[in-house]
């Protein structure tokens, strides 16, 4: 990890990535699909260094699955540090099909906002990891 001497920024390196994104419970998926950009609010889970996230039917998922590419993006503070993290994952998504994948998903813990079902898990492969720390601004 590197901190930028002016900004007080720290570059985190892919475990501390992974780490952060692992404590995080909530995030947003962001696709690019049909000349647009969409951005949504998911529950998430890391799953060996993969993101899985439940959905319905619907544009998120459909945007999803169908975007060559998604983005993946937590964050969170620290108000007793007085640190901010920012993590986003870069890579492809695929609706899970497969029996075992989708027992091995219903095993995670992953929590819900809502009671409204959610029968698809998606899972994000992840090409990129960055990251991002830096002090907050004193109140």
């Amino acid at each position: 990890m590197t901190t930028d001497p002016r900004t007080g920024m720290t570059v985190l390196d892919e475990d501390a990535c992974w780490s952060l994104l692992g404590s995080a419970s909530i995030a947003r998926v962001a696709v690019a699909i049909a000349g647009d950009v969409e951005v949504f609010p998911v529950n998430i889970v890391v799953d060996e260094r993969t993101v899985v996230f439940r959905t319905g039917e619907g544009t998120k998922l459909a945007a999803s699955v169908i975007a060559p590419r998604v983005a993946v993006e937590a964050d969170g503070v620290d108000p007793a540090r007085g640190r901010a993290w920012s993590v986003v994952v870069k890579g492809r998504a695929e609706r899970l099909e497969r029996f075992t994948d989708i027992y091995r998903a219903e095993d995670l813990a992953l929590p819900s906002w809502t009671e409204h079902p959610k029968q698809w898990f998606v899972r994000v492969y992840c090409d990129q990891i960055t990251g991002r720390s830096f002090q907050t601004a004193s109140a």
